[in-house]
């Protein structure tokens, strides 16, 4: 993050430039003055959620599960403030910068700087947000602003929001090229060197599903009912349907699928289990997207960089006389 004396609410500004007819520079008080403001729930998930179970394995942070989230986050339209400074016909890419530098601390080293294609800049779901489950947004969320780009790798929604530029062309920021947050534009073998002129940007996430109750290890009793629940999200999709398996995949039952609050939002699920006799159990989850595509049961395509893992999520359970 940037240094704790740059971060001033009340000093802050944003630019708006680039391929646009009426470039702005704001501060967060005319932002909250010009536009409506609005609070959503959205999720936001690392584009290597799940990282750590490619073999053979790829370098950064080894997520397993974890690395998502989907509070409430409070701003302005992002497609608002692009409205207002007139998007021209030109542009097709976004250009994301913040206060940051780079992580190795390196001057001469560029920090993360994505973006996006028009069509997913004007979603009316993307926010330039301040604050997060109704508080002031935390330093390491992205204090004093941020954008939100809900769906696609969390890389999108650029910290310490300073600046957003249109573009002719596709962004060749930090973090747009070579093997970051690309895939194989084709199936490779696990562990195959692919040059970076096959690789593709990631755009939307894989439809994916978490069992968050209960906790993996738990002891019950054979015959007697015990709710499974847990959240499911799609990236830009929506979810059709969650099923749990307890017998590793030979049979299914439905699960119960709430609606999310809002598009965007991780929708909840829950299912009765009963164990049908004492012994060891697994419960797996998956979740099939509005385009009818499900959860594999392993990692799927294995890349350089060990992006967009979706396997279904299992927990272990003991039945116990």
């Amino acid at each position: 993050p940037p240094a704790e004396e740059m971060v001033s609410a009340k000093d802050w500004r944003l630019a708006i430039d680039g391929e646009v007819e009426t470039p702005l520079d704001m501060s967060i008080a005319d932002l909250k003055a010009r536009f409506e403001t609005v609070t959503l729930q959205l999720q936001l998930e690392c584009g290597g959620n799940g990282r750590k179970f490619f073999k053979p394995g790829a370098s950064g942070n080894q997520w397993t599960f974890g690395a998502v989230g989907c509070p409430q986050w409070t701003g302005v339209r992002l497609s608002d403030v692009l409205g207002a400074a007139g998007v021209k016909p030109s542009a097709i890419y976004t250009a994301h910068y913040g206060a940051d530098t780079h992580l190795s601390g390196d001057p001469e080293k560029r920090p993360l700087s994505r973006g996006v294609p028009i069509a997913k800049a004007m979603d009316p779901h993307n926010l330039i947000a301040w604050a997060i489950n109704g508080e002031a947004m935390p330093a390491l969320n992205g204090h004093p602003l941020r954008l939100i780009m809900p769906g696609w790798p969390g890389s999108c929604s650029q910290k310490w929001l300073t600046r957003i530029n249109l573009r002719d062309r596709v962004h060749d920021g930090a973090k747009m090229l070579g093997k970051s947050y690309r895939m194989p534009a084709y199936p490779v073998a696990p562990g195959t060197s692919v040059p970076d002129e096959d690789m593709e940007i990631i755009h939307s996430m894989p439809v994916k599903s978490l069992i968050t109750y209960p906790q993996t290890g738990v002891k019950v009793r054979p015959d007697t009912a015990i709710e499974v629940r847990g959240h499911a999200w799609a990236g830009d999709l929506d979810v059709a349907a969650v099923d749990v398996s307890i017998d590793f995949g030979a049979t299914w039952m439905p699960a119960d699928l709430a609606p999310p609050a809002n598009k965007y939002a991780w929708q909840h699920w829950r299912v009765g289990v009963t164990l049908p006799e004492a012994g060891y159990f697994e419960i797996w989850a998956r979740a099939r997207d509005s385009h009818g595509r499900a959860q594999p049961a392993t990692t799927p395509g294995w890349n350089p960089k060990g992006y967009l893992n979706n396997m279904q999520h299992r927990i272990a359970m003991f039945a116990v006389l």
